[in-house]
């Protein structure tokens, strides 16, 4: 009986390393989640969340945007500003001048601001998570 309760400890304690590796991989979360022309362009919109476990003053991002053949169309900053922790937060975008049929690619280049108690740009960049609900490609 002994050597089956020993098991059963070793499989239950074997998880544990897992999520502590899951805690660790807390950070900024954002998700391209829809595309669609605007009057004067192509509003793209995210969802973030602030897995940090502290409040996030103020994120932004550089983000290099693709036409389909694979060609740079632009650099853009965006800023996500605040979220609280397990915050979602929407935000939309007007990109004047972008044809959304064009675009190809979103990519992260870089954060450029990522601001609260123990946090910088490395920690976001490190702990950055990224999806996409379109057709396009999003990522770092």
């Amino acid at each position: 009986m002994r050597p089956l309760f020993a098991l059963a400890v070793a499989a239950a304690t074997s998880f544990l390393p897992v999520q502590a590796q899951e805690a660790a991989q807390a950070g900024l979360s954002i998700e391209l989640n829809a595309v669609q022309p605007a009057d004067a362009g192509c509003r793209v919109t995210f969802l973030a969340v602030n897995g940090f476990d502290t409040n996030l003053d103020r994120a932004s991002v550089e983000t290099a945007l693709f036409d389909g053949g694979g060609a740079i169309d632009r650099i853009v900053t965006l800023d996500f500003k605040a979220l609280s922790p397990g915050k979602t937060k929407v935000l939309q975008f007007e990109l004047a001048g972008l044809d959304c049929a064009n675009l190809g690619r979103v990519l992260i280049n870089d954060i450029t601001a990522c601001d609260g108690e123990g946090l910088d740009a490395a920690t976001c960049l490190t702990g950055l998570t990224t999806s996409s609900r379109t057709d396009i490609d999003f990522g770092v």
